[in-house]
């Protein structure tokens, strides 16, 4: 492909990470607007049911969310119930993020938005798992986890 196809909008690859993404968002604001959570709040959940009591620099890292970002989303989940945000005893420098018991109940109430997105596609289960590989694979050639 010579250069100047290569500047045509339709042949950039964060063009199309970037509108598959917007897409998924419209997806996903319904099914997680009955439960109260926006996207990012809900990613935050996810990666707190994996692990419970991490730092927010852990956090951050696991979700690329800076602490700009992710300092006034845990305040909201705080106040929401969902969360507790402590200082390590060990390292007062340290914030830990643990969940509450709303927060752990939380999880069996959105079990089914995953199956639900998913359905809102004409994508199989085998295609999204192919895709979501590729781009973890690609991720690691960029340098990132």
């Amino acid at each position: 492909m010579d250069r100047r196809e290569l500047l045509k909008l339709d042949n950039q690859l964060c063009f199309a990470f970037y509108a598959c993404s917007k897409e998924m968002m419209k997806l996903y604001r319904p099914l997680l607007s009955e439960f109260g959570l926006t996207y990012t709040q809900y990613i935050t959940l996810l990666a707190l049911w994996e692990k419970d009591g991490i730092t927010v620099k852990e956090l951050g890292s696991r979700l690329f969310l800076d602490s700009g970002t992710l300092t006034p989303l845990l305040k909201k989940l705080e106040a929401a119930g969902l969360i507790t945000r402590n200082r390590d005893k060990s390292d007062e420098r340290n914030v830990i993020i643990e969940l509450t018991e709303q927060g752990r109940k939380l999880q069996q109430q959105v079990e089914e938005v995953p199956f639900n997105l998913y359905g809102k596609t004409q994508v199989s289960i085998e295609d999204i798992t192919s895709l979501r590989e590729q781009i973890a694979k690609f991720m690691r050639k960029m340098g990132t986890k």
